[in-house]
């Protein structure tokens, strides 16, 4: 099956023209172009899932409101990664998508700032990014795997508001499996409606698939986790450790800093051993101002030395400023 320019998705859903012994069938998933040698090609649909708890690939049970098995895995899947790039982590958790298939990223325009910064994307998703006019076959005769694979790990540093967060949610959107870690407070809207609105918009913004977990204890959750993490944020759990040690006191305890270390070296050890694919978020402290207060002086050498603990158990670190990402070699 050649894939070109005479395979367009309309807006219609119908995909044409194909030559007579193809199939064309629609799917909850997309268009399903197959040809009579099996190759099978998928262009996913660019709305939300119409079933958003299709099971994974496994037997679907009796009376699971499923009238058929569960998808199969496709050879190619062609997806408008610019409109709904988790349409991707969607199909790889049904199994549409799978290890050997091969994900084609289209609809880099103005709803992306650059064709490099799609490419980058892309990479980052496990998907390629053709140019106008590429000519691919399905299945591919060579379709190098670059998505990270756990244990993989990046640190991903910024100032306030720079769109760390962005980024590391931007990341793992086409991951099957996903564990948001909040390590700060939980929202109390009666205590703080202006955070508790934050929070709701942050947590809006997410995969519907996505797990949220608040918790400080990171050393015992990255030890169990599989699939994909993302911590958000370093500074935050930094901050609760520092206030469960009585470091910001006015005369702490003579061993308040070498417990709140202990606690950082336990976090490290952990990052170190994960087997999961892991994103944390830091802040990027001081950048040359000295804080004025003591409590502010501590917290700036803390989470400087924690940023570079992690940095260099990290495969990736990247800085992100006003939006744009930095690779740190």
């Amino acid at each position: 099956m050649t894939i070109d320019d005479r395979f367009r998705l309309r807006e219609s859903g119908a995909v044409g023209p194909v030559p007579p012994d193809y199939s064309v069938t629609p799917t909850p998933d997309g268009i399903l172009v197959a040809s009579p040698d099996g190759g099978r090609l998928l262009y996913a649909r660019s709305g939300p899932a119409v079933l958003p708890a299709v099971p994974p690939v496994e037997a679907v049970p009796p009376g699971s409101g499923f009238a058929s098995a569960p998808p199969q895995q496709v050879d190619m899947v062609i997806v408008d990664a610019a409109q709904r790039p988790e349409t991707i982590g969607e199909l790889r958790r049904s199994g549409v998508i799978g290890v050997t298939t091969a994900v084609v990223a289209v609809g880099g325009d103005h709803r992306v700032r650059s064709p490099a910064e799609f490419a980058r994307r892309a990479r980052l998703w496990g998907a390629f990014a053709p140019g106008d006019g590429h000519v691919m076959s399905c299945p591919p005769a060579v379709w190098p795997q670059s998505r990270p694979h756990g244990p993989h790990r990046v640190l991903i540093t910024g100032g306030a508001r720079s769109g760390k967060s962005v980024e590391a949610e931007l990341r793992l959107l086409t991951e099957p499996k996903v564990s948001y870690v909040a390590t700060g407070e939980p929202a109390d809207p009666a205590r703080d409606p202006e955070w508790a609105e934050r929070v709701a918009r942050h947590a809006a913004r997410r995969p519907w698939w996505w797990e949220t977990e608040e918790t400080r204890d990171l050393p015992s959750l990255l030890k169990r986790a599989r699939g994909a993490v993302l911590i958000d944020c370093l500074g935050t759990w930094l901050t609760a450790v520092m206030d469960e040690h009585g470091l910001w006191d006015e005369e702490p305890a003579p061993d308040a800093e070498e417990r709140v270390e202990a606690e950082m070296h336990d976090l490290l050890e952990a990052w170190r051993a994960t087997q999961a694919y892991a994103v944390a978020v830091t802040n990027e402290v001081g950048s040359g101002v000295v804080p004025a207060t003591r409590s502010g002086r501590l917290f700036r050498d803390h989470l400087g030395r924690l940023n570079q603990w992690v940095a260099a158990e990290s495969e990736e670190v990247v800085l992100v400023t006003a939006g744009r990402v930095l690779e740190l070699p």
